[in-house]
């Protein structure tokens, strides 16, 4: 699998263990829903400006969802 498609999985983990809704998290992050959407099915790669804004979103360490 893809790293994408993990990080995808470890932001909907994330998101579901605050029990927050996509549209949730992409008002936090100030993305759109749809987009916030393609990232956690690893469609595509999110810039590490709205990466960090999602993982603030989230309440959550940038190291949990991606492990170097």
């Amino acid at each position: 699998m893809g790293s994408q498609k993990k990080i995808g999985r470890k932001l909907k983990k994330a998101r579901l263990d605050q029990e927050m809704t996509q549209a949730d998290v992409a008002v936090k992050a100030e993305i759109s829903t749809n987009y916030y959407a393609r990232i956690e099915r690893g469609e595509v790669n999110p810039s590490i400006d709205v990466f960090e804004d999602i993982v603030k979103a989230l309440k959550v360490k940038s190291s949990k969802i991606i492990d170097f």
